[in-house]
């Protein structure tokens, strides 16, 4: 029920064919989508609160939503608004996240209004480029605009949940996170809550274990710039 911090809340399409064809899809599936049931009450109206804000800003309009009543106070429906790049960038409300299940759509004429878009956005857990080898290719500038944006850059693809591994990274430029140089998640983590300490001239025995000579703990350390567990 959008319940996921990177949840796809905004979709940016160039008009054509397909963009109208696939817009059209995403309308009648999420207007036949069951409620889904939120954490708590106050989620839901906070979402609904929001949500509702959003659609009544001149050149916003809804697209899909949720016909049949909510079950009970803790169930949202689906929804689908959609917009123009002029919309989307007089009104900077539209750029904060709806916490739910909720997508904005905002429709542009060429690449240019596309990049403008992107610019616009401030930081990001994660963006997806959807397209061809070919659209990659011609849309390179794309990328290089998002990755200034974002923490993580998906291809072809949709953006996962957080698991504790190496190559987990799940932070972001400012606001999606308050220091964008480290993960909230994944084995770098430890970043978070670490700072650099520098022992000048301290002799031996009053280093810490990690440090000493011996490597008394036979950890896998840096000495003059090469990896080793060996004693120096």
């Amino acid at each position: 029920v959008g319940q996921f911090c990177t949840s796809p809340g905004l979709t940016v399409l160039i008009d054509s064919e397909a963009a109208a064809a696939f817009l059209g899809d995403l309308a009648r599936l999420l207007a036949s989508a069951p409620a889904g049931t939120m954490v708590h009450a106050g989620i839901k109206s906070g979402y609904w609160a929001d949500l509702s804000a959003a659609a009544a800003l001149p050149g916003v309009r809804w697209e899909a939503r949720g016909a049949a009543a909510a079950p009970n106070h803790c169930q949202a429906h689906a929804a689908l608004l959609e917009t123009d790049v002029a919309t989307w960038l007089r009104e900077p409300r539209l750029a904060e996240e709806i916490f739910g299940p909720a997508t904005l759509a905002v429709r542009c004429r060429d690449r240019v209004e596309l990049s403008a878009v992107a610019h616009s956005l401030h930081g990001q857990l994660t963006a997806t480029v959807q397209g061809t080898a070919t659209d990659l290719i011609d849309f390179a500038g794309l990328l290089g605009a998002l990755r200034r944006k974002v923490g993580r850059l998906i291809v072809n693809g949709f953006p996962t949940g957080v698991e504790v591994g190496h190559a987990m990274h799940h932070g972001g430029p400012y606001p999606a996170t308050t220091d964008s140089r480290s993960t909230s998640v994944g084995t770098a983590a430890i970043q978070r809550f670490a700072r650099p300490v520098c022992f000048q001239d301290v002799p031996d025995e009053l280093l810490p274990p990690e440090l000493r000579r011996a490597n008394p703990r036979a950890i896998w350390r840096l000495v003059e710039g090469r990896l080793t567990q060996a004693a120096s």
